[in-house]
């Protein structure tokens, strides 16, 4: 593939990311349809994605995305404190600074018994709904979903309780290919919330 059609498919992806909340795999199958192109062309990487969502946010959404993202960090770490005997780390978006009001969250349970988390929620009366979603490997995971109001944005937000195995973990905190951790605990999350908002 070359670089200007990547880049192009990666623009188009990052407007459907941030204008609609869709998910990157998505987004980027979504944007090759839109420009026309045949179903097989390969898809960007999301290092490529992500760079094209920062820019996006940086040109259209530098006022509002701030205080979006803080309101997000903020609901995911009420989640994370919930669900703190499940050894919680948040992910995706809301993790690395790309977020907006119609991101979901996406919080990686780590459990001795996957059954325990469910459990958790049933004693807790909250409604959920169990769903597979694509985890880190790029494998089906268990996930109970929750819609949760975030009173900053006035709005509901989905949070996905992502269930992993304990061994999961070790291979979990590996550096990204740029090397950032790929996701946080509630101390990390914590010290993300005590920073002046960031700016893309």
């Amino acid at each position: 593939m070359n670089d200007s059609l990547a880049a192009e498919i990666a623009n188009v992806a990052a407007r459907l990311v941030v204008e609609e909340g869709q998910e990157w795999g998505a987004a980027k199958r979504r944007a090759v349809k839109q420009l026309g192109l045949p179903a097989r062309t390969a898809l960007p990487d999301n290092d490529l994605v992500e760079d094209a969502v920062r820019e996006y946010i940086g040109l259209f959404c530098a006022d509002t995305q701030p205080a979006e993202l803080r309101a997000l960090r903020q609901l995911a770490l009420v989640w994370m404190e919930r669900m703190k005997d499940f050894r919680p780390y948040l992910a995706g978006a809301v993790w690395h600074g790309t977020a907006t009001r119609l991101s979901d969250i996406y919080v990686q349970m780590f459990c001795d018994d996957s059954k325990s988390a469910e459990i958790c929620l049933i004693d807790h009366h909250v409604d959920y709904e169990p769903r597979s979603v694509t985890g880190f490997r790029g494998e089906l995971v268990d996930a109970l979903s929750v819609s949760s109001l975030s009173q900053e944005l006035g709005e509901h937000i989905g949070v996905h309780l992502m269930v992993y195995d304990l061994d999961d973990l070790r291979g979990a905190l590996k550096p990204d290919s740029r090397g950032r951790l790929p996701r946080g605990d509630i101390a990390a999350v914590r010290a993300l919330l005590a920073q002046p908002d960031e700016v893309l």
